[in-house]
């Protein structure tokens, strides 16, 4: 069975997106089946992946988008994924294994205008289709905005797992925090509504610091972190096995560079004039190789 994870923080500005792009690319070139769902009205990841040509598309009509399943309601989610998304510029895919169901703009109106079944919020449609493909995966991951309102919704009712993308900065603390009380009141109004197989709901497993600029200190931020862990561990509201990952993601240029070419971190060629600086590209590869490693141990 697919190991099913959000990637949440109610800060923004975090780099979840990154993170959750470049993760998820180096599993799949581990070999694992990934499929990623973007669940944030920004879109980010699914721009980052289709690249603008071919989101535009998607954008201009809704057709394919997730929110299609709600409004009109005649497509599924299997019909929405993108097989092998990361294509280099002739069009050829360039990473087997990693696929994607995108958003565009038009998801917040799953926010504001949706009514649907109140018997049956988008949660339960979502976690009825997904149950039709996610045996064809060994992991399915969630980038969600910082709120769990109903796009986030759809990813934490169904996810056996909870990461938390942080900066080593107070804001994230709080984030985590808020995080944790919103978590423990959308459990409760969802009870009634999970299903044995299911399983129990998912809880935070892990804090991931991202992003990291470099000469920044992060020992102090750290240790709060931890602290506050350590308090939701012992009053039972995080996984039991729950921690801050050894992995720490540094800030490179090379990021922003990926994004521009429409490609994972792990992609990108090092040629070139606008090339990043000798060894940046590598440690930052690395670390998402890493963190990608971590991830599959912390699940056994």
């Amino acid at each position: 069975m697919a190991r099913k994870i959000t990637f949440i923080n109610y800060k923004g500005g975090v780099g979840k997106t990154s993170l959750i792009v470049n993760t998820a690319a180096c599993l799949a070139k581990l070999g694992k089946r990934v499929l990623l769902f973007d669940f944030d009205t920004q879109s980010n990841s699914s721009i980052w992946l289709l690249r603008l040509e071919r989101w535009n598309k998607l954008n201009a009509t809704g057709e394919g988008a997730f929110f299609s399943i709600f409004e009109p309601g005649t497509a599924k989610v299997k019909d929405l994924v993108i097989k092998d998304v990361v294509e280099d510029k002739t069009g050829q895919k360039v990473l087997p294994g990693l696929d994607l169901v995108p958003t565009t703009f038009n998801l917040v109106d799953l926010e504001s205008e949706y009514e649907g079944d109140p018997k049956r919020p988008p949660y339960v449609v979502f976690q009825e289709q997904l149950a039709e493909i996610e045996n064809d995966y060994d992991f399915i991951l969630f980038d969600c905005p910082p709120n769990i309102l109903r796009a986030s919704q759809c990813g934490v009712f169904v996810s056996n797992e909870i990461y938390v993308p942080s900066n080593p900065d107070a804001l994230s603390l709080i984030g985590f925090t808020l995080l944790v009380e919103k978590l423990g009141k959308f459990h409760q109004l969802s009870a009634s509504f999970r299903k044995a197989s299911m399983g129990v709901p998912a809880q935070v497993q892990g804090v991931i610091f991202n992003s990291i600029k470099t000469g920044v200190d992060i020992e102090v931020p750290k240790m709060r972190m931890q602290l506050r862990m350590n308090q939701f561990r012992t009053a039972k509201r995080v996984a039991p096995t729950a921690k801050i990952f050894d992995t720490q993601i540094r800030d490179a240029m090379i990021v922003r560079r990926a994004v521009t070419l429409g490609l994972p971190v792990l992609l990108v060629s090092q040629d070139g004039p606008d090339a990043p600086a000798a060894g940046t590209a590598d440690n930052v590869v690395s670390d998402y190789k890493k963190l990608a490693t971590e991830i599959l141990r912390h699940g056994q």
